[in-house]
Order: C-alpha cells, then structure tokens, then sequence
C-alpha cells in the first residue's frame, strides 16, 4: 500500500523578468563610463525627483541631492515584473505593505513595497499608462 500524500500545493508567483543593482554615486558623468565598459552596454538616462538616473547593464546609477538619495538608498533593489499592478496584489495577499505607487515613470510604472521582514523594493514594468 503506498502512502497517501497530500495534494500539491501552487503558489502563484509573479513573473520577474531581472533586477538591478542601485548605486547612489557622487558623480553620475564619471560613473557612466565604467559602468558601460564593465557591462558592454549603453546607459539609458532620466531625471526623476531632482535624482540623475542611469540604467547601464543591471547596474541603476542614481546621483543628486542627498535628502533623495538618502531615501533612495532603503530601496535593496529594483525588480522588473511583467506587471506592476499583478505584483501589487501578490504583495498585498502576502501582507506587503505598499509604500509608494504605482506610479507612472519615464519607462513604465513603479510601485515600493515593504516586505515583512523590513525589507524595501522597488517593481517595476514597462506599461504605458
């Protein structure tokens, strides 16, 4: 007689499709050229909230004044989902708290979540609303 075994369980999760690494930089112009090198890519740059951005390779550069970039630097890192606002139902059925979002960015939208264990990331997808 072979033992009887529960039926399988299926989270659904959301699809992450990669994630960058935030670095608060002194001087974005100077960053940029290492950056590219190291990654063999171009950066991509905006302006948000007074803060430089650049996306170069899985690498967010962010430069500014410091009152941004100290709470720019909780974020752990920045997530890129298929959907924002899928992640945002999943954090919540999870007991994320959503700080701030989602919001429309120059790429698509963003959302910032606490986990419960403290943690602090950014989603982001790239829908135009």
């Amino acid at each position: 007689m072979t033992p009887s075994r529960p039926a399988a369980t299926r989270l659904a999760g959301m699809e992450i499709l990669g994630a960058s690494l935030r670095i608060c930089v002194d001087d974005i112009e100077t960053a940029i050229p290492f950056y590219e090198r190291l990654s063999g890519g171009r950066a991509q740059r905006f302006e948000r909230g007074g803060v430089q951005v650049a996306a170069v390779g899985s690498f967010l550069l962010m430069s500014g004044p410091e009152a941004e970039l100290e709470v720019l630097r909780k974020v752990a890192a920045t997530i890129a989902v298929k959907d924002v606002d899928a992640a945002r139902r999943l954090l919540d059925d999870l007991g994320a708290r959503i700080i701030a979002g989602p919001v429309a960015t120059p790429a698509g939208r963003n959302l910032i979540a606490m986990h419960p264990d403290g943690s602090v990331f950014e989603y982001v997808d790239q829908h135009q609303d």
